[in-house]
């Protein structure tokens, strides 16, 4: 008895300690109840280094413990389910390297207290078969497709068909997860949850299964469970893009941009805390991104859609044969493989994309050979996608090299046009930089460079001939009113103004040709007046060189002056 008290009140220290460790996590501040359920049980899940067992890893346990033999109400003891428990971390410390060893004492405590608290609260010291497949099989590592597939052979008749009382027994069990993390509330199990789950249909079958509880969204009771999965798979996913309210210049896990606001976009801790700046509100709706494409990537996934090269729209699971397939030795055309025999070669089927056949069908004497069936099953559609082809490879380890050498030849040539659609953009970038910064050594090798600055040159010289050639013009209306005046004195001066240089006889002197048109003037407009003198140098030769044009109306005003005097001196003599 007081050994029993002091292993009582051991598990429940060591109870407190795993739930103290997640209160010091805050995850309470979480708005949403579906993300807050899904964070807690995440935290116990990689607490007690569930993580890291693989579901088909947690099947075979199941098996070597002779569990498979049990009746699903049939019960066991802490003792017992401690051995249990010890044979599977201790498998998977075998598989770990030396470097990642997990503390297997650590881990079997803690996950034994907190299976014995959500499914033994009254303190029996007891737990049926049911509720540890259902809890291991939920929290476990793996895929959540074959999560569901082991747990739908579980409710399932030899037909193939969903019990809804053994559904409903699966809801019990596993909505106890929620409760166990105060989230109770939110996702305890009611009476109605199992036709909220399936509201119209009558008869479940796999397939119908997997598309309900893997829908977007899936079942508001099991809602965190799809999330759950999406979490670890996001945990380190980075975004190099800034949070739009804390002002991160990167993001890890989850990224939510609003499709309200342009531009506007949430790291996962800000969002699930609600918060909000500027115009954006927690009314608005957001979009949920677990990945980060470059443009580079979004444009090559672009162009690879566009050929074909990447399926438009990808069913959430495969699809699985709903009726029960023929007896192995009516179906010559299948292979015999040989059982899954330990982890090995349960990993190398795992990634070699094998569908690994469910061991938990073994459990009943109607489904010995669904092992072998599956992989046979599989074995004959990589044969048919193949090209329908009538001989069989020897092996489904040929067919399974084949596909995975499609693989990696279409993802090598997704990366050849990737790597070319990145060298384009950047010589285009390079071109439009140079196109931007033009220099001499770049205007030489443009011809349209070179064709303007050729035009800009005539246009030069074709000014400077004309103007030579105005101040040509000038000199010459210069000399001629010089003439003018002079004729104008010799007349009206008579003797006294006249002078030897000054005669009567004198003739207006003719007009002096212009130089060549292709020269180049030298001169100022002061040089064009040499020879030029009395009034009009007087008048034109003072000071700054006056406007061209203002010269020649003075010049004008002058001659009709000067000829009007002439005229009226005409008449009176």
């Amino acid at each position: 008895m007081i050994e029993e008290g002091s292993k009582r009140g051991q598990a429940v220290v060591e109870k407190r300690q795993l739930f103290m460790e997640m209160r010091a996590q805050n995850f309470d501040i979480i708005r949403l109840s579906t993300y807050r359920t899904a964070c807690k049980l995440r935290f116990v899940q990689k607490r007690c280094n569930l993580h890291l067992v693989d579901v088909w890893n947690m099947i075979e346990a199941f098996r070597d413990s002779g569990l498979n033999t049990l009746d699903h109400n049939a019960e066991i003891n802490v003792s017992r389910l401690e051995t249990i428990l010890s044979s599977i971390y201790y498998q998977l410390n075998k598989r770990l390297p030396t470097m990642h060893q997990i503390n297997v004492e650590q881990s079997i405590s803690l996950l034994l207290n907190f299976m014995v608290a959500t499914y033994d609260s009254e303190g029996h010291g007891k737990l049926t078969i049911f509720s540890m497949k259902s809890m291991l099989a939920t929290m476990c590592g793996g895929k959540i497709v074959d999560k569901l597939r082991y747990i739908f052979s579980q409710i399932s008749d030899s037909n193939g068909v969903m019990v809804f009382a053994k559904f409903d027994q699966f809801l019990r069990e596993v909505l106890k997860l929620p409760t166990a993390v105060f989230e109770g509330p939110s996702f305890g199990y009611t009476e109605h949850s199992v036709r909220t789950c399936f509201p119209q249909q009558k008869k479940i079958l796999l397939n119908t299964f997997l598309d309900i509880l893997m829908a977007d969204p899936p079942p508001q009771c099991l809602v965190w469970l799809p999330l759950m999965h999406r979490l670890a798979n996001v945990e380190n996913v980075f975004h190099p893009v800034e949070c739009s309210y804390c002002r991160s210049e990167s993001m890890m896990g989850f990224r939510y941009r609003c499709q309200q606001c342009h531009g506007y976009q949430l790291c996962q801790s800000c969002f699930w805390r609600g918060h909000a700046n500027g115009p954006h509100s927690n009314q608005h709706q957001m979009k949920e991104h677990s990945s980060w494409k470059s443009p580079a990537k979004k444009l090559s996934h672009a162009i690879s859609k566009s050929l074909g090269c990447v399926p438009i729209g990808e069913l959430p699971h495969p699809v699985f044969p709903e009726q029960l397939e023929k007896p192995q030795d009516s179906m010559p055309h299948t292979v015999q493989p040989k059982p899954v025999a330990n982890n090995v070669n349960n990993t190398m089927l795992m990634s070699s994309g094998v569908p690994t056949p469910t061991k938990s069908v073994l459990e009943s004497p109607s489904r010995l050979d669904e092992e072998h069936r599956l992989i046979a099953r599989y074995a004959a559609r990589l044969a048919a996608e193949a090209g329908n082809s009538t001989q069989c490879p020897p092996t489904d380890l040929s067919l399974n090299f084949d596909a995975n050498k499609q693989q990696r030849q279409l993802i090598a040539e997704l990366e050849n046009k990737n790597r070319e659609i990145l060298q384009e953009i950047q010589r285009l970038r390079l071109e439009h930089e140079q196109a931007s910064q033009p220099t001499p050594e770049k205007a030489q090798q443009n011809p349209t460079l070179l064709a303007e600055l050729r035009l800009l040159r005539h246009r030069k010289d074709e000014l400077e001939r004309r103007m030579s050639a105005l101040q040509e013009s000038r000199r010459e209306l210069m000399v001629q009113l010089e003439g003018l005046m002079r004729l104008l004195k010799a007349q009206t001066g008579g003797s006294t103004h006249s002078s030897p240089s000054h005669g009567a006889g004198c003739s207006m002197p003719m007009p002096i040709r212009s130089t060549s048109a292709g020269s180049t003037p030298t001169h100022t407009p002061q040089d064009c007046l040499a020879g030029v003198g009395g009034d009009v140098l007087e008048a034109f030769a003072q000071g700054v060189p006056r406007n061209l044009r203002n010269d020649l109306l003075v010049a004008a005003d002058s001659i009709t002056n000067t000829m009007s005097s002439l005229v009226k001196e005409l008449h009176s003599g």
